[in-house]
C-alpha cells in the first residue's frame, strides 16, 4: 500500500520544537490548506511533524503564516480520552519541505526566503 501526501498551505503557528529522549529535535506545526471539493471558505487543518535536521530548519526559518509545501506520510494517532471515548487524528510525518513564502526570518542578508529546501 502506498502512503504519500503532498500539501501546500500556511502555518497556523510558529513551529514548536521539543527533543526526543535521544536528544533529536522534533518540530510540530499546524498547516491550514483548502480543498476544491469543500464548499466552505474555512480551511482544513492538519498537524505536520518534522524530525532532526528538517526540524531545525523549520524552527529557524518558518513562522506563523508562512506558505510551504510539505510531502511525507500520513499517520493516524489513536487514544482514549479521559471520558473513555476513543479518539483519533491524522498528522503528516514530513520528509520534504519546500518554502513558498516566508517573511525572511532566519535568513542572512542577500539570501532569498523563497528558495526551496528539499530534503
Amino acid at each position: 500500500m502506498i502512503n504519500f501526501v503532498i500539501l501546500i498551505g500556511n502555518l497556523g503557528n510558529d513551529p514548536e520544537v521539543h527533543y526526543s529522549q535521544e536528544g533529536n529535535p522534533i518540530a510540530n506545526f499546524n498547516l491550514a490548506f483548502h480543498t476544491s471539493v469543500k464548499k466552505s471558505d474555512e480551511p482544513n487543518w492538519i498537524k505536520a511533524v518534522c524530525f532532526n535536521r528538517l526540524a531545525e530548519i523549520a524552527e529557524k526559518y518558518l513562522h506563523k503564516g508562512a506558505r510551504v509545501a510539505v510531502a511525507g506520510v500520513l499517520d493516524q494517532n489513536r487514544w482514549i480520552s479521559n471520558e473513555g471515548v476513543q479518539k483519533s487524528n491524522f498528522q503528516i510525518l514530513v520528509n520534504t519541505l519546500e518554502f513558498i513564502k516566508t517573511d525572511g526570518r532566519g535568513f542572512e542578508e542577500g539570501q532569498s526566503s523563497n528558495t526551496g529546501v528539499p530534503f
